[in-house]
């Protein structure tokens, strides 16, 4: 299903129908709900120049497979911003494929862009599937959140 075509890039606002069976597959993993304006106050703030949030999709054959939301904080122990990978998903059929790495690898460079120190995300103590993949990325702190300094 992956090859050579991956893309990253952001959705576009005109894309929502593509991105959000995505977000929900994320909350429905999780166990997770939101209101639906909560999901609509969401998809504003990823395209708002003035939010601090991104989205990037991760494209196979045109189709959008994998979704990465971030965004950047301050921090109390450095000068520059944190980046917060906060919901990674891939569609299962396209699991350990490449994407997830590639979506992760695609936040890194926009930390580093932004002059961040870190990107850094949690996931839960039995998300193995995705566990394998963070040790090979970043550093466990002990938290079971995930970091890579920089």
């Amino acid at each position: 299903m992956i090859g050579s075509d991956l893309l990253i890039r952001p959705p576009g606002p005109d894309e929502r129908s593509a991105w959000e069976p995505l977000w929900q597959g994320y909350l429905t993993f999780y166990e997770s709900r939101v209101p639906p304006e909560t999901t609509d106050v969401l998809w504003q703030r990823l395209h708002d120049p003035a939010e601090p949030m991104f989205v990037l999709g991760a494209y196979s054959g045109g189709r959008l497979i994998g979704i990465v939301h971030y965004l950047f904080h301050r921090s109390c122990w450095t000068i520059g911003d944190y980046c917060y990978l906060q919901d990674l998903f891939v569609v299962k059929e396209a699991r350990g494929l490449g994407a997830g790495r590639a979506l992760i690898e695609a936040v890194e460079q926009a930390a580093r862009a932004h002059g961040a120190s870190r990107v850094h995300w949690l996931t839960q103590e039995d998300n193995h599937t995705a566990r394998a993949l963070y040790d090979k990325l970043a550093d466990r702190s002990g938290f079971i959140q995930y970091r890579k300094l920089f």
